[in-house]
């Protein structure tokens, strides 16, 4: 191991951390489709908008997190976060004391617009801190901290809230408990050693290098084709990602399958699976635009299966949607932030209002589900794929000159 990655392994482990936490809070969300469903009586699609609550805070805060970021740096705007996301699981408590479902779904974007700013923190912290060509391979890293959470919380949740015998008050207890927590983090990580960084061509004092060069004949973040066509793919990538996740535990619960609160573990495992051969492969075996290639072919076969097999076959199927959607995020970001040099703290608060996808095909699957069936809603899922692939094979190399 030499010098250089030695001095990574401190604020590896610290981000790495904040991974598991931003995994966990998004990993609520899976065990909260079924759960609202039945406390407060309502369709499929309306379920599904606990994910739509959480995602839509990625737009609404996504610019503002950006300033947030830039003005008091990343680590500041880590702790921030935690303070922000505290708030907002504390308010599901008096959500659950008057049964609003209205002030859940507040609660739900308060909590968002934390993890809205810590998202766009915690990527570019760990994409810029190291080699840009191995920042797939961090990022993957990084992933396996965040889906063990988000399988994590479902099981977290279910010793608290029973799903075949759902009571609202049941989760009272358990956010006062997660709000606490986090609050505890945030102090925490205000004496965590993490450095605060600037990625190539960030300084603009620095007028040298051929990514200043570029990024300063640039007068607004919008000359970037590159990054524009990136939050698309990342709006694609994470609807895929968060409705392969959020629909699993329903989709067993639909087919009457035992304990079906530990369904979304398989899809975990799947993009863990994902991860780790990120971490081994990319870049000594295989490119961050081949890596995203290749999940997405696997994503459109993965789809039409789906679709066609026996239901009791194609739940595992979903399962698999896991692996093919791991890589896409960890390579989409370092593509899309690419020579963005002084603009890319303002880049990657840009990318993050793509996660806005997240509440927009959950909340379409849950409407073709009502309609059809929960799998031919799977369907859906089929344009993010081929349009990632579009990102992948062209619209990453595009650059004005």
């Amino acid at each position: 191991m030499t010098t250089a990655q030695k001095t990574l392994i401190v604020p590896m482990i610290i981000i790495g951390s904040m991974f598991a936490v931003l995994g966990f809070a998004l990993g609520i969300n899976a065990f909260f489709v079924p759960f609202v469903k039945e406390a407060f009586h309502i369709s499929i699609t309306m379920s599904y908008l606990v994910m739509t609550a959480t995602f839509l805070a990625f737009v609404v805060f996504g610019v503002p997190s950006g300033a947030i970021i830039k003005k008091f740096g990343y680590k500041r705007g880590m702790i921030t976060a935690f303070l922000i996301m505290a708030l907002g699981f504390y308010l599901i408590a008096p959500a659950a004391k008057i049964v609003s479902f209205p002030l859940l779904l507040l609660a739900l974007f308060v909590s968002g617009m934390g993890q809205t700013l810590l998202t766009g923190a915690v990527n570019t912290y760990v994409t810029i801190l190291g080699p840009s060509e191995s920042a797939a391979s961090r990022i993957s890293l990084m992933g396996i901290c965040s889906k063990t959470f988000y399988a994590a919380a479902s099981l977290m949740l279910a010793v608290f809230m029973d799903l075949t015998n759902v009571q609202i008050a049941d989760t009272i207890q358990p956010f006062y408990i997660i709000s606490g927590a986090l609050a505890a983090l945030g102090f925490l990580y205000y004496f965590a050693p993490l450095p605060e960084i600037k990625a190539v061509g960030e300084d603009e004092s620095d007028n040298n290098s051929e990514v200043s060069a570029y990024a300063n004949s640039k007068t607004t973040i919008l000359q970037f084709p590159h990054l524009l066509l990136g939050v698309l793919a990342i709006f694609f990538d994470i609807g895929l990602e968060y409705l392969a996740l959020g629909s699993i535990n329903d989709y067993a619960t639909m087919l009457h399958l035992p304990s079906p609160e530990n369904y979304v573990w398989l899809t975990s495992a799947g993009m863990v699976t994902g991860y780790i051969l990120g971490v081994i492969l990319i870049p000594k075996s295989i490119s961050q635009r081949s890596a995203l290639l290749a999940s997405t072919v696997l994503g459109v076969v993965v789809t039409i299966l789906i679709v066609i097999s026996p239901a009791d076959l194609s739940i595992y199927l979903v399962a698999l949607l896991g692996l093919a959607n791991a890589l896409m995020w960890p390579a989409i970001w370092p593509l899309a932030i690419a020579d963005l040099g002084k603009f890319t703290k303002t880049g990657s608060s840009l990318l993050v209002t793509g996660i806005i996808g997240g509440a927009f095909l959950p909340l379409l699957f849950g409407y073709v589900a009502d309609m059809t069936s929960h799998q031919v809603a799977y369907l859906v899922c089929l344009p993010s794929y081929l349009f990632i692939m579009y990102y992948a094979l062209s619209g990453s190399k595009i650059r004005l000159k």
